[in-house]
């Protein structure tokens, strides 16, 4: 089956057939968030510069004044942009983690960055399973459709693949995992965008490969096998891993101490 070409089995068409026929403005708002975060994140949009107009913006994603608003909104609230009074909104150069997390300098740092999510992304698909409700994965199936478009255009969205991600963290109706994975967004995505390009290389089957790993998780999600879940998250972010460090990984352990 081909990424581009993205159809769910009637399980999962019934669960998240409860949740439709209309896309919630919430959905639409966390969609363009997501991406205006991403650029932001690219640097597409500089730190002190203006961002496009709102009407621009509602074009290009199109989507209403309202739903643009509120994405604009979770932005201010995130420290990530700021208004100035009848002159639009501008980027705020990145602040420290609120966890205090350190930022990504090392290969070595990305791998560490892995080992932390295999073990707090496994427990996270696992309690989703347990946990979701039919609106939470109409949110996670609107990603995966994201992502095969993309695959099938010989791309990689991280904002789509971090929305995933991100939407089980949120399934768990735990606040902690969303917010641990929040607070590695940035750490997150430098892993995401060195993977992606890896991709690129190898081609389509490589893209769709991934897609399909992320569509396994889901389907386990929505039939709530909790043991699935978490083993095809372990899988996935160590396929990843592997596939971005190409089976070399970094010696991690603590040297000794001299006398």
């Amino acid at each position: 089956m081909r990424a581009s070409n993205l159809r769910f089995d009637s399980v999962a068409d019934n669960e998240a057939a409860k949740a439709a026929p209309r896309k919630p403005k919430r959905l639409l708002a966390d969609r363009v968030y997501h991406s205006l975060f991403s650029r932001i994140s690219n640097g597409d949009y500089a730190v002190n510069t203006r961002m496009p107009s709102e009407h621009q913006l509602s074009e290009e994603f199109g989507v209403s004044r309202p739903v643009l608003r509120s994405a604009l909104e979770k932005l201010r609230e995130e420290g990530v942009i700021y208004a100035r009074q009848g002159a639009g909104n501008f980027v705020r150069a990145p602040s420290v983690s609120p966890v205090g997390f350190a930022r990504v300098e090392t290969l070595a740092d990305i791998q560490r960055c892995y080992e932390f999510r295999l073990n707090i992304e496994s427990s996270a698909a696992a309690m989703a399973a347990e946990r979701r409700n039919s609106a939470i994965l109409v949110t996670m199936e609107e990603a995966l459709e994201l992502m095969g478009a993309a695959a099938g255009s010989m791309e990689h969205r991280e904002d789509a693949d971090f929305e995933f991600h991100t939407t089980i963290a949120k399934a768990t109706n735990n606040h902690y995992y969303e917010a641990a994975l929040r607070a590695l967004r940035d750490h997150i995505y430098v892993g995401m965008k060195m993977h992606g390009q890896s991709l690129l290389t190898e081609g389509t089957i490589a893209l769709e490969h991934v897609f399909d790993e992320h569509k396994e998780i889901y389907m386990a999600i929505v039939r709530q096998d909790e043991k699935l879940a978490s083993s095809l998250m372990h899988q996935h972010l160590v396929h990843s891993r592997d596939r971005l460090f190409g089976g070399g990984l970094i010696n991690l352990c603590m040297p000794e101490e001299s006398d």
